[in-house]
């Protein structure tokens, strides 16, 4: 009984350990709201410097599946992406349900205030679509956001 009892509880703690760990390969919404606020502090500090290292991936701005990216707020541009995004047109970004979340990202962009839009689109390095949550906001002529996945 003792015995049984032990494996029992012995594969419980794996599952919990497994899972956590699982978690942790992947950034969450706390973290991604995070990371849209520390993008947000240093395009004001230095917007070149600061599109520069989010296109490069650098200076905590690409964790796990989480990364930054910038466009003009104007014409919609990208301005900044690690993925080989940079240059392509914001508000033809739909998700992978055909969700148009650029054009909605475009639209209701606002100095000062972090929005949140959903979509589907694969995690990097995959080609199956999750549901993803990007917080977004205006800072001064661009548009940033961050966006977390919602599975694994």
């Amino acid at each position: 009984m003792l015995r049984n009892l032990a494996s029992v509880v012995g594969f419980a703690l794996i599952q919990v350990f497994s899972t956590a760990a699982f978690a942790a390969d992947f950034g969450t919404a706390e973290e991604a709201k995070a990371m849209l606020e520390k993008a947000v502090a240093a395009v004001k500090e230095d917007k070149a410097k600061t599109l520069d290292m989010i296109t490069k991936g650098e200076g905590g701005f690409k964790d796990r599946d989480l990364y930054a990216w910038c466009a003009n707020a104007s014409d919609g541009i990208m301005t900044a992406h690690p993925y080989g995004k940079k240059g392509e047109q914001l508000r033809d970004i739909k998700g992978k349900h055909l969700a148009p979340w650029g054009e909605t990202i475009m639209h209701n962009a606002t100095e000062g205030t972090i929005l949140l839009t959903i979509y589907w689109w694969p995690r990097p390095g995959t080609d199956k679509p999750l549901m993803k949550e990007t917080f977004y906001t205006k800072v001064g002529d661009q548009i940033c956001g961050v966006g977390y996945y919602k599975g694994h």
